[in-house]
């Protein structure tokens, strides 16, 4: 069958919203059609090389900005080896530092949340105040040497952008809007500020983290892991762009894959995107191949009574999934009413383990009482569902990990479709060696 072939999908003329989301179309880049080795998913050395050239030197995903509104109040999270405390100022600023004690290493905090108003360690008690500086050592007349150098905690980059707050463990990282261009003119118009938590769950899974990212970079495997999404979607034509160090794909929703026929009933998960946005399948008189249309017509024109402001997005985001990926380690289903987060963590010490962090957020009606924050919770691969598709990509993934070890598969054989996962590795690359390939002592 011809994946290119489809009839019914038209794009948004970008003229139309001037100030929304980009919708052209980037030119592809060369990459090449090199096999990507194998050994990247599996191997130490190479773990140690994207922890000293990648983790430990760019911007990284720390949490949202409403967990932390008041002062005292903190998020504390991991990162590789890396346990780091994000907190907000009494000047309503965020500050961050390792959550370490300098006496003997022990953590100030578990990882979480909380509010406090320092830092004490359990073991003796040292102090630090919510800048991380010392304010009581016990018996400090007994250390000759005196306080540790500083008095205080190292300081870490830390800036808030897009209701959420973003850290990293290089002093010289420069600024956060440099790194994470152009995705605020991308993401902006969705105003996630107006979404609240619905969910909030981190899964150990037996994977690389990058065999998670590659998962979620392409919808090529759709058909194969996820075949009831064709009644949903279309993954024949999906459009493709990168850019300097992050990437998406659009792909239609609410509507047919090319690789199946045209049903004459509203498949299930249609019906449910038509109830969502207010519809009555029942009463519905279209074609089920006009039903994309017709529901961005429908939204379009009822938003507003919802309380749901739609101006800032086109006709396709009312519909469609604008699927982004930040570099390293963060995909996102971005819709116009919900937005669904992954963050993808490598293991402190194993390769062939990483977390998998699933945030979900969905928008607040104006005038409607936010939900409650979800508790986060936290398992195993296998412990519980955390959901068909996802379940379905949890269950292949081990599968795959275990596959990159056999001395039979030298690599990753890459094809147009997973274009995000070649330009994915060729950013790796950029960090790890270098634009020029020489690695960093050279550039």
């Amino acid at each position: 069958m011809d994946v290119k072939r489809k009839v019914d999908i038209i794009r948004v003329n970008p003229q139309d919203w001037p100030n929304g989301t980009p919708t052209h179309k980037e030119e592809d880049p060369d990459l090449g059609y090199d096999v990507i080795p194998a050994e990247r998913y599996y191997g130490e050395a190479f773990m140690k090389l994207e922890w000293d050239r990648i983790w430990s030197k760019v911007w990284l995903l720390g949490g949202r900005s409403d967990d932390i509104k008041e002062p005292g109040d903190y998020i504390c999270t991991e990162i590789g080896k890396e346990s780091v405390l994000i907190v907000r100022q009494l000047d309503g600023s965020v500050r961050a530092f390792p959550n370490v004690c300098l006496h003997r290493g022990n953590k100030l905090r578990p990882e979480g949340l909380g509010n406090a108003e320092h830092f004490q360690c359990m073991y003796h008690h040292w102090t630090y105040d919510l800048q991380g500086s010392i304010t009581r050592i016990p018996d400090l007349d007994t250390f000759p040497q005196g306080c540790p150098p500083g008095a205080a905690l190292p300081s870490y980059p830390c800036e808030e952008w897009g209701s959420f707050v973003w850290f990293s463990l290089n002093k010289d990282v420069g600024p956060l809007a440099d790194y994470l261009s152009p995705m605020q003119e991308h993401l902006g118009p969705y105003h996630m500020d107006r979404m609240a938590w619905t969910r909030d769950i981190t899964v150990e899974w037996d994977c690389n983290w990058k065999a998670s990212v590659d998962a979620f970079s392409e919808v090529y495997h759709v058909q194969g892991i996820h075949p009831q999404l064709q009644w949903y979607l279309d993954d024949t034509n999906a459009q493709i762009d990168v850019y300097e160090r992050h990437s998406r794909y659009l792909v239609p929703f609410a509507t047919i894959s090319a690789r199946v026929a045209m049903p004459s009933a509203i498949p299930p998960a249609i019906y449910e995107i038509m109830v969502k946005a207010g519809m009555d399948p029942a009463e519905y008189e279209g074609r089920v191949s006009d039903i994309r249309r017709d529901v961005q017509i429908f939204k379009r024109k009822h938003g507003k009574a919802q309380g749901k402001d739609y101006s800032e997005l086109n006709d396709d985001q009312l519909t469609d999934d604008y699927h982004y990926s930040i570099f390293p380690n963060v995909s996102m289903n971005v819709h116009a009413d919900d937005i669904m987060m992954f963050r993808q963590r490598p293991h402190p010490t194993d390769p062939n383990k990483m977390f998998y962090d699933i945030w979900m957020f969905e928008l607040v009606p104006d005038g409607e009482e936010w939900p409650e924050r979800p508790k986060h919770k936290r398992f195993k691969h296998g412990d519980k569902s955390i959901g068909q598709v996802l379940d379905q990509d949890a269950f292949n993934l081990p599968t795959v990990q275990k596959g990159m070890h056999s001395d039979a598969f030298p690599g990753l054989w890459i094809g147009d479709q997973e274009l995000r996962i070649r330009h994915f590795h060729k950013v790796i690359d950029d960090f790890i060696y270098g634009p020029d390939g020489k690695g960093p002592d050279d550039i």
